[in-house]
């Protein structure tokens, strides 16, 4: 790129999306990434926010949004590498934020789905990631697997500004308890696959106004690409499916989508 930003394409004809969860920092996409952005661009993916997931890749993050104007950095530490965070990574959390400014802190949050995981380092280390992300009045972008409820609890304990529980998979009850406290419900590839039946209810029975889009690329990748590296630029397969799951037109999804993650996350 040579330090020349990218060029957001002419969407006043298609529907415009953001895309709220992509890794496209890391090295998968090391040998083509700026032809990635230019596919999402082309897309009509105009939007696209890069969480990091500990201190160890704050700087490949920093350095990928600076890449394009349509790349947003989000800084946490995920809790699936709690064993690699370090105590003061938390106080130079809380430095970095003020000198990089972020669109949220993150990817952060609780997974009790790894075998053995520790969870009373994982609560400690999301208790005080709150903590820093309502001081600096920051949403968060949440990982959460088998651990709804205690992360609902520790939300409530701290009432951040908001934020997206990435990758939902929660019951239609948790969803609404995120909901009521300012949080936007992220759906990404799975939706596309015809057996995520339990995906599907809640993407069907949930307010449209609650939800927002995501690929988590590279993993996550949808049915039409199954084994494939995911890629931002195949995010409207996902509001595609939304569209037919509802009723609406893709055109809506885009519409309504957007807009919830542009609220949520303060986006231009």
């Amino acid at each position: 790129m040579n330090g020349k930003p990218l060029p957001f394409p002419d969407t006043d004809a298609r529907p415009v999306f953001v895309d709220t969860h992509c890794h496209v920092d890391v090295e998968e996409f090391d040998e083509d990434r700026d032809q990635v952005i230019e596919r999402a661009l082309s897309a009509g993916v105009t939007r696209i926010v890069v969480p990091s997931i500990g201190a160890f890749n704050w700087e490949a993050v920093h350095a990928t949004t600076l890449r394009s104007p349509a790349l947003f950095p989000a800084y946490g530490l995920h809790p699936v590498y709690a064993d690699r965070h370090e105590d003061a990574d938390l106080e130079r959390l809380d430095a970095w934020l003020v000198e990089h400014p972020a669109v949220a802190v993150g990817e952060i949050g609780l997974d009790y789905y790894i075998e053995d995981a520790d969870r009373e380092r994982q609560r400690a280390l999301l208790d005080a990631q709150l903590a820093i992300a309502t001081r600096r009045n920051l949403p968060v972008l949440l990982h959460v697997r088998k651990a709804h409820d205690d992360v609902l609890s520790l939300l409530r304990r701290h009432a951040p500004r908001g934020g997206i529980a990435h990758a939902f998979n929660g019951s239609l009850q948790q969803a609404e308890r995120y909901i009521a406290l300012g949080f936007r419900l992220g759906f990404g590839g799975m939706l596309t696959h015809p057996r995520s039946r339990h995906l599907r209810m809640l993407a069907s029975r949930l307010p449209l106004e609650a939800l927002v889009l995501e690929t988590d690329a590279p993993d996550l990748t949808g049915a039409r690409h199954r084994g494939q590296r995911n890629q931002p630029a195949w995010l409207p397969e996902v509001a595609e499916v939304l569209a037919e799951l509802r009723g609406i037109t893709v055109e809506e999804v885009a519409e309504v989508t957007t807009e919830n993650a542009l609220e949520v996350l303060g986006l231009p």
